[in-house]
């Protein structure tokens, strides 16, 4: 069985060392970079399975690395940074990262969250009757987890696909945010709300909802979402 491949990127040798020591002593194959620089060529040349990338580097930081990887790449991304900051957390989601991690952590939280962001990031049997649902001008291929509006692909990211998928598996039933964050991120992640509403901007975004088209995504003020099918009248 072919083991999983990670990433760190970091300047800070001790922290380094740290991960490295836990991941491979749990069978993760475990390969550096001290700057952003050197770890998009790593990346470009050694497809790895999951990136832990720190924000503060010289050369290239973090921001940097992970805009320029969501540019070809979907490959999940755990963002790390010895600061506690609301904003760098929103920015680091805004980016298309995948968690964000603040130094100091433990060997159990740093496990939690790769197995987490792992989970969440590889395709799941769907239980649905249907391979494909049509709403209106959009197409949802859930044994090929493909998007499409009025015949275009949208390209979705994992994490965004999954949420997608929840909502249009429960058609016209409210889902809440605690239910939507146990569901796509994990039961760790229940109070991250923050997450859900970065991730359900970009989906939004990307399917054309509040743009003067159709609404696929109904938000239920205080409580949560709603996927609904559309009428003839308002396809």
């Amino acid at each position: 069985m072919r083991k999983t491949r990670v990433l760190v990127v970091d300047d800070e040798l001790s922290i380094v060392r740290f991960v490295r020591s836990a991941l491979t002593g749990r069978d993760y194959v475990v390969f550096t970079a001290k700057d952003g620089a050197a770890a998009l060529q790593l990346i470009e040349k050694d497809l790895p399975d999951l990136i832990i990338l720190d924000i503060n580097m010289p050369v290239m930081d973090g921001f940097e690395v992970c805009r320029r990887l969501r540019g070809w790449s979907q490959i999940p991304i755990i963002m790390l940074s010895a600061r506690a900051d609301e904003d760098d957390k929103v920015k680091c989601l805004n980016l298309g990262a995948d968690d964000y991690l603040t130094k100091p952590f433990g060997t159990e939280e740093l496990f939690a969250r790769v197995r987490a962001v792992l989970r969440r990031t590889e395709a799941v049997p769907v239980p649905f009757v249907r391979p494909v649902l049509l709403n209106g001008r959009l197409e949802i291929n859930f044994a090929e987890r493909r998007v499409a509006v009025g015949g275009e692909e949208v390209k979705l990211t994992s994490t965004e696909f999954n949420l997608l998928q929840e909502l249009a598996l429960n058609v016209n039933k409210v889902l809440t945010h605690k239910i939507l964050l146990q569901k796509v991120w994990g039961p760790e992640y229940e109070g991250e709300r923050e997450y859900l509403h970065v991730y359900m901007r970009h989906l939004r975004s990307k399917l054309g909802d509040g743009s003067g088209g159709p609404d696929y995504i109904v938000t239920i003020p205080g409580v949560g979402y709603r996927f609904q099918m559309l009428s003839a009248a308002g396809e």
